[in-house]
């Protein structure tokens, strides 16, 4: 119930049809502010297997850090529950197998918080690349850029556990180390036992547009480099990040940034699909078509991508607009789409039928970002059988599709 798990208790608080009848987290601060949030007053507990207990938990929403994403949603589908589960999906590509599988097995419903799948405009590109109407995409790029520098997430030492914090069961199946005040919270993402760095927390979500926009489920290979070096903090992920992921017939590339933005301010994230005819940019606030410009091999503009480029709109590109603006406009568009996306999950758990952003297709738009986290680690490229989900002639490899769980946890 910390940053994420707040903002989805919100969304959810929003709806007609929901009823929120248990708040769970390791930490009473968090438990006790959720338990505020709420309408009603909806029972807290520190063990999530308490609420699973239930008989009148229809539906669970997961919002802890990466590592304890497979065990939580592997119990819930046991426990006959349906799953909104927060992107990544899992913490590694084995675990994300056995999540879809017990999810099938057991007929639950678990929707990924990848809530792109849900935007209209989204759907109006998606449906714009796959119809050709850009021409043939060889090239699609995705970044994230921001300024943390010079100190980061700062240097923590170890020191006393909060009151009312449960390391030990927030560690779960992580190795047990002393409390670090970086290590907990939103800064958890940079700490390989418990995330996997900004292409994990953000490149899931660029990876899912991806795929979807180009129909495919995984990249044939996957090569990473990174280093630290700006930032002046204890992170173990890379301050800066290239990574090349070679699909069949197109290749994508993802930078991450910690250390400045860039030119464009505005621009500091996003995903840009490279087509012969024209360039598709696209965010969370809305998508842009550039078309290519009249030259030697073009006689004229095809007359839809002029029709198609007037009426793609950015809204914080208008004139006028400045920063504060522009971020109220980002919030409220987020908002947007996170609210379709839950009611999607909703309305799926209603009717059985599968989400949007459903537990495999979660699974697929997770796969690369891990990938290309074992390529970094090894310092090679890797070269993905999609059909086998094996690394193929590399054993090192393959031991990182797993990994060792503390007990008494396990998947």
């Amino acid at each position: 119930m910390g940053g994420m798990g707040q903002a989805n208790l919100k969304s959810f608080k929003k709806m007609p049809d929901v009823k929120i009848v248990a708040v769970c987290d390791v930490w009473e601060h968090n438990r006790n502010k959720a338990v505020a949030l709420s309408s009603g007053k909806p029972n807290s507990y520190r063990d999530f297997r308490k609420v699973l207990d239930r008989n009148d938990v229809d539906a669970v929403v997961v919002s802890t850090p990466d590592h304890w994403h497979a065990p939580i949603v592997i119990a819930a589908c046991d426990a006959e529950k349906d799953v909104y589960i927060e992107k990544p999906l899992c913490h590694t590509l084995a675990e994300g197998r056995k999540m879809v599988e017990v999810a099938r097995r057991n007929g639950r419903v678990v929707q990924m918080g990848t809530q792109q799948r849900s935007g209209a405009h989204y759907k109006e590109a998606v449906d714009l690349i796959q119809s050709g109407k850009i021409g043939k995409v060889t090239h699609v790029h995705c970044w994230n850029y921001e300024n943390f520098s010079p100190s980061g997430i700062g240097l923590f030492p170890p020191s006393e556990v909060p009151e009312g914090l449960d390391w030990n069961l927030w560690l779960g199946p992580a190795p047990k180390v002393p409390f670090e005040g970086n290590r907990f919270i939103w800064s958890f993402r940079w700490f390989w036992d418990y995330s996997g760095g900004m292409v994990t927390d953000w490149g899931t979500h660029h990876l899912d547009v991806v795929q979807w926009a180009m129909d495919v489920k995984g990249p044939r290979t996957a090569y990473a480099v990174g280093l630290r070096g700006v930032l002046e903090d204890n992170r173990e992920t890379p301050d800066t990040l290239e990574v090349v992921f070679e699909y069949p017939e197109f290749i994508c590339t993802y930078s991450s940034r910690k250390c400045n933005r860039g030119s464009d301010f505005y621009r500091r994230y996003g995903v840009e699909f490279f087509g012969t005819d024209a360039t598709l940019y696209i965010n969370r606030e809305g998508f842009e078509v550039i078309p290519e410009t009249t030259g030697v091999y073009n006689v004229e503009d095809p007359p839809y991508l002029r029709e198609v480029a007037s009426k793609s709109y950015i809204p914080w590109i208008d004139k006028g607009r400045d920063r504060r603006s522009r971020a109220e406009y980002r919030i409220g568009a987020e908002s947007v789409l996170h609210l379709a996306h839950v009611r999607n999950f909703l309305d799926c758990v209603k009717s059985r039928q599968r989400p949007v952003s459903d537990v495999e297709t979660g699974y697929y738009s997770t796969s690369g970002p891990l990938l290309s986290n074992i390529a970094l680690k090894l310092g090679r490229k890797i070269e993905w059988d999609l059909k086998n989900e094996q690394i193929v002639g590399d054993p090192a490899a393959n031991r990182l599709l797993t990994k060792q769980y503390r007990r008494p946890w396990k998947v």
